[in-house]
């Protein structure tokens, strides 16, 4: 049953992660040199926030079900 509720939590995983924005994007302009985004406060809203935090809940659930069946 854990076998199950891993698989189905994996792929949810996956497609949450997918979906996301591309947060290291703005990352590649330090190596470039440009930091015109060095000090913008960017806050997560609507849309990206609730896929962050799913993402967040989906991943220390496989973390803990991993665990369990390891443990087992």
């Amino acid at each position: 049953m854990l076998e199950v509720i891993l698989l189905i939590v994996s792929i949810l995983l996956i497609a949450i992660v997918l979906l996301q924005s591309g947060k290291a994007s703005s990352a590649g302009s330090v190596i470039t040199g440009g930091n015109d985004a060095l000090f913008q406060n960017m806050k997560e809203r609507g849309l990206e926030l609730v896929i962050s935090r799913v993402t967040l809940v989906l991943g220390i659930l496989f973390f803990i079900i991993s665990l369990i069946l390891f443990l087992k």
